[in-house]
């Protein structure tokens, strides 16, 4: 999944938070929803502009961001 051509940061949308294809639903509401319990048809039944890849997309930023942190060695 490539999530850069569904994935956008604009500092005038949400205080710079990145959104699904522009519109005001973060990449953190998407992964709240998913952690709170809530299934992928849920989520597309509740916010309808939502599709089933810009949930993927919110995953593979999510994971790609996790991969970018820096490991801390232990002391």
């Amino acid at each position: 999944m490539d999530w850069k051509s569904r994935i956008t940061i604009d500092p005038e949308k949400r205080g710079g938070k990145p959104c699904i294809r522009g519109l005001r639903m973060t990449v953190y509401d998407v992964l709240e929803y998913l952690a709170s319990g809530m299934s992928e048809d849920e989520i597309l039944k509740d916010f309808p502009d939502l599709t089933r890849d810009d949930i993927r997309a919110c995953l593979a930023f999510a994971a790609d961001r996790e991969r970018k942190l820096v490991s801390i060695p232990p002391s």
